[in-house]
């Protein structure tokens, strides 16, 4: 069955980089666009970053564009969302999201994806 599994989260300091794995199994991952969500405590969860399936287009929340880089192996069935300089406010479990979508642009409407990783604690704390 499909499975996402997400890895690399911890304890960052502030301007601190994280860099997470998303490892996907069980479905043809060349035809997925991949996500990357967080939520925090109290808080909705919110869309971070995509990329497509097709061309690698990828888009970024505002709150993030310029910090965080999406980017995806297929030979190893890997996307990876690099994060740097972190800020408390990034605190929140991030998952990662497959939706099989054939465009060459993603979005980041929970709504469209299909199968779910179950999340890595990113901590951003001094």
């Amino acid at each position: 069955q499909a499975q996402l599994v997400e890895s690399g989260g911890g304890l960052v300091q502030p301007g601190g980089s994280l860099r997470l794995s998303c490892a996907a199994s069980g479905f043809t991952f060349n035809y997925f666009a991949i996500g990357w969500f967080r939520q925090a405590p109290g808080k909705e969860r919110e869309g971070v970053s995509c990329i497509s399936s097709s061309d690698g287009s990828t888009y970024y929340a505002d709150s993030v564009k310029g910090r965080f880089t999406i980017s995806r192996d297929n030979a190893k069935n890997t996307v990876y969302l690099q994060m740097n300089s972190l800020q408390p406010e990034d605190t929140a479990v991030y998952y990662c999201a497959a939706d099989f979508n054939l465009q060459a642009v993603c979005n980041i409407r929970s709504v469209n994806y299909d199968y779910w990783g179950q999340g890595t604690q990113v901590t951003v704390s001094s």
